[in-house]
């Protein structure tokens, strides 16, 4: 079975006893209370060097454990002082370990600690009850996974979060899915080089697809991004940032690893 269409069929029985009607003034009245400074988008458009979105992973698919139990706030510090430009934390409990709560709690240590660091919330969305969530636990960002949503919970989803401040990262995997995004006009664009079928990973898929991405959109190459060579090639084809999840979670060196990934900046 296509794994994707696995995951998504199981999210949208996860959700289903949360679901709710949403109202978009009261995404918009909500947005407006808890708006900060903070742009997930402005955080990785930067011209200098590339940008690091460091993800908090537990488990996943395709890796099996990674970091079983370990605190989501911990490893927020840990990115944190590694000089890390955003978060991704990941919320899907059953394949990817993580909570709705480890997102509130990213947020506060974020807030009490009066640090500058935008969130993305990491799941399979499909219902504007999870941009509402996202935005009360103080994300950024949302994910939208183009080849999982059909044009109309595209726009759903993508007026949600507009209503409510937030940016979306918008990820692709094949030309039809970036011809399909580019209709809904996306600020943030990720490649995943992980085939979401499968989960096999290929690098090229950023060296094929950035470059067709127009240059106001900022461009972000996702997994398989291991080793500095990894992030330095996904800047070569154009990647504004990349997502790096598995290997900073499992690296001893977190803070010499992402600074060599920015090293050919």
């Amino acid at each position: 079975m296509d794994k994707l269409i696995e995951i998504m069929d199981w999210k949208r029985k996860e959700i289903s006893t949360r679901i709710r009607p949403v109202k978009m003034q009261d995404l918009a009245n909500l947005g407006q209370r808890l708006k900060t400074d903070l742009s997930f988008r402005d955080a990785l458009a930067k011209q200098d060097e590339l940008s690091i979105i460091a993800e908090i992973k537990r488990k996943s698919p395709s890796a099996g454990d990674i970091a079983e139990g370990i605190s989501a706030t911990e490893q927020a510090r840990t990115y944190i002082n590694a000089d890390a430009d955003a978060l991704s934390v990941l919320t899907d409990k059953k394949y990817f370990g993580g909570e709705l709560e480890d997102l509130w709690e990213v947020n506060d240590f974020i807030r009490n600690h009066q640090r500058k660091i935008p969130t993305l919330r990491k799941d399979f969305m499909v219902h504007p009850i999870q941009v509402l969530e996202a935005l009360e636990a103080g994300a950024q960002a949302i994910l939208l996974i183009v080849r999982a949503l059909n044009d109309d919970e595209l726009k759903i989803l993508r007026e949600a979060a507009d209503e409510s401040g937030l940016d979306c990262l918008y990820e692709i995997h094949e030309e039809e899915e970036l011809e399909k995004a580019l209709q809904h006009d996306p600020k943030i664009l990720g490649v995943n080089n992980r085939d979401l079928t499968r989960f096999v990973t290929d690098l090229k898929i950023s060296e094929e697809l950035i470059p067709q991405i127009p240059d106001s959109i900022v461009k972000v190459s996702e997994s398989g991004i291991f080793e500095p060579e990894d992030a330095w090639f996904a800047k070569e084809t154009g990647a504004d940032a990349v997502l790096c999840g598995e290997a900073l979670m499992r690296s001893e060196d977190v803070e010499g690893l992402v600074h060599d990934m920015k090293a050919r900046g």
